[in-house]
């Protein structure tokens, strides 16, 4: 705990058993109250290896039921877990679990309510070994997405998100896709609930074993982003109501 706030990390797992262990052993469990690890139909052992390592909360999706699906079931046990902060953190060790002590004490000192690891401060992401065609894919949707959403992100497309129990209890994260473009759902959301969002500087790591997404893949996913940024654009000048903007009861 941090202040008497219970920390959660959560972990949405999708053919992870060779980079899980390596995750979960560098999680600072000093601070660190629970993890919970949901499996997406995995085709690999990543559930014997979740058990074997000792990880209390496992779950494991029947069928495969995509990133944003996971997310969903991640976020609703964290907080039937009572968490005050969780924290998303991919276990393919794309992300280092060592910054997870930063992020939950920003908001356990009631600084921000939401902080992201970011890839693109310090020039993490190239240093990392992301591709240039991703890095140009990240830099040109996140300029447009800054625009669009009138904020002043250095990047929409991070996977290592910290949140507030206050923010997961307000966005309507249920009504999101299921599919990659959920992360770019809340973070609209997010903002429009009006929270802030926090960056802090995140290395990144680009290896065989890291999960990614194809060209094309990635080019429906930037489709999907700008769509949601019209969204959002067109829903702040009360233009058109869409549900993703329903808070929950």
């Amino acid at each position: 705990m941090i202040k008497n706030k219970k920390v959660v990390v959560v972990l949405p797992a999708y053919n992870a058993a060779l980079t899980l262990e390596q995750t979960y052993n560098e999680i600072p469990f000093d601070i660190v109250d629970d993890v919970v690890l949901v499996d997406d139909r995995s085709r690999d052992n990543t559930v014997d290896v979740a058990n074997r390592i000792g990880i209390k909360h496992v779950i494991r999706h029947e069928n495969n039921k995509g990133y944003g699906g996971n997310q969903k079931s991640c976020y609703n046990k964290a907080l039937e877990l009572n968490a005050d902060i969780v924290i998303m953190l991919h276990p393919d060790y794309q992300y280092t679990p060592l910054l997870i002590s930063s992020m939950a004490h920003i908001i356990a000192n009631d600084l921000y309510p939401v902080v992201f690891g970011s890839r693109i401060l310090g020039k993490g992401a190239l240093k990392g070994g992301m591709p240039i065609y991703k890095y140009i894919f990240n830099r040109c949707l996140t300029l447009s997405q800054n625009i669009l959403i009138n904020q002043k992100l250095s990047e929409y497309h991070t996977g290592y998100r910290a949140f507030s129990r206050e923010v997961l209890e307000t966005v309507n994260y249920e009504a999101n896709n299921d599919d990659f473009i959920f992360d770019n759902e809340m973070i609209s959301q997010i903002f429009m609930a009006g929270f802030e969002i926090a960056e802090i500087t995140c290395p990144t790591k680009y290896f065989p074993e890291a999960s990614s997404i194809n060209f094309s893949r990635s080019s429906k996913y930037g489709l999907g982003v700008l769509r949601v940024s019209f969204t959002h654009f067109f829903h702040k000048l009360g233009l058109n109501s869409s549900p993703l903007y329903k808070k929950k009861k």
